[in-house]
């Protein structure tokens, strides 16, 4: 006879290994979040300009975090897109079209338009080439500014913009209060659907092309295809940034388009955590109003202190600030649990 033995089966448990899919349920810190500017209004009337251009930056820092904390291309060169739409917005404003909305949609769609013309050579290579080929862009489109001062005005930037009434109805006043609303209702609209973007299948594929670009194909994904539609995506948000940056201040200078402007972009995103959406509009707030205190204090050598705000975030919170609470929350729960 052959004996047989008795072998128990215990059932696994998979919930614990079972990768949860992320949802567009929004969470109570979130909320609380966007209710922040809306506190500030009433707060602190008398920073509504600092507060305005902080919600611009913030947007053009969610631009370069979409495609450099989720598909993982590497920009030197993203102020590009922002001074081209930003010169779009102007120029269309000197030259008698005053309407910001349109004016603001046609510099997006600028931008977007030579950030599709310039991402058959970025996504060709890897990180160094496309940190090379991406500042070489903005190089060339700085000097193109510079020797066409007949037309953005040089070094002295390009000035007497008339910027219409919003809907025709709401002038932009010296307080800033038309210019902070349309700059939140553009950040905002702009946050909700990258916020569903990134978590759609096309958002997780992008993280997986980030993670492990050569298995990527194995899934029926196209790579090229993929980076193209989200690098194209990403300048026109950048064109959409430097427009209403220059709607609202009605001025446009050569530093739009300038290296530097790239370079604070990535400290942004490094202070403030990549591939989180949120952490790009935390860095840009804890970049420009650190710049804008520190400065105040000691205009001569404030870059050394924001250097130094920098390296002790990469030291002690990896990951950014964000990635930093993250971590610190985890460890509360950890001592919670029994």
């Amino acid at each position: 006879m052959t004996a047989f033995t008795e072998v128990e089966i215990k059932p696994v448990a998979t919930a614990s290994i079972t990768p949860r899919l992320p949802n567009d349920r929004w969470s109570a810190l979130e909320i609380i979040f966007w209710l922040l500017p809306v506190a500030a209004y009433f707060a602190f009337p008398g920073y509504l300009v600092l507060i305005s251009q902080i919600m611009i930056i913030g947007l053009f820092a969610l631009s370069l975090d979409l495609i450099l904390g989720y598909a993982g291309i590497v920009s030197l060169g993203h102020a590009a897109f922002f001074g081209l739409g930003a010169y779009t917005a102007g120029l269309l404003s000197v030259h008698g079209w005053g309407e910001p909305i349109s004016g603001l949609l046609v510099g997006a769609v600028v931008a977007g338009l030579f950030g599709l013309l310039t991402s058959f050579l970025v996504v060709r290579g890897q990180d160094l080439t496309r940190l090379m080929v991406t500042m070489g862009i903005c190089l060339m489109l700085y000097e193109a500014a510079n020797k066409a001062s007949f037309l953005t005005g040089g070094v002295d930037g390009l000035s007497g913009m008339m910027v219409g009434k919003l809907f025709g109805v709401f002038e932009f006043d010296l307080q800033g209060k038309v210019a902070f609303c349309y700059s939140f209702a553009v950040l905002f609209i702009v946050f909700l659907l990258l916020r569903r973007l990134v978590k759609s299948p096309f958002g997780l594929s992008l993280i997986g092309i980030r993670e492990g670009g050569r298995r990527m194909p194995a899934l029926g994904v196209n790579i090229n295809r993929r980076l193209v539609a989200v690098f194209t995506l990403a300048a026109t948000i950048a064109g959409l940034a430097g427009g209403l940056l220059a709607q609202t201040t009605q001025f446009v200078g050569l530093d739009a388009l300038g290296f530097p402007r790239s370079a604070e972009l990535l400290i942004m995103l490094v202070l403030g955590g990549t591939g989180r959406l949120y952490g790009a509009l935390i860095g840009a707030a804890v970049f420009m109003v650190a710049q804008d205190y520190i400065a105040g204090l000691n205009p001569a050598y404030w870059q050394f202190y924001i250097g130094l705000l920098l390296v002790l975030i990469v030291l002690f919170a990896r990951g950014g600030i964000l990635g930093g609470l993250e971590k610190l929350a985890r460890r509360f729960q950890r001592k919670e649990q029994p």
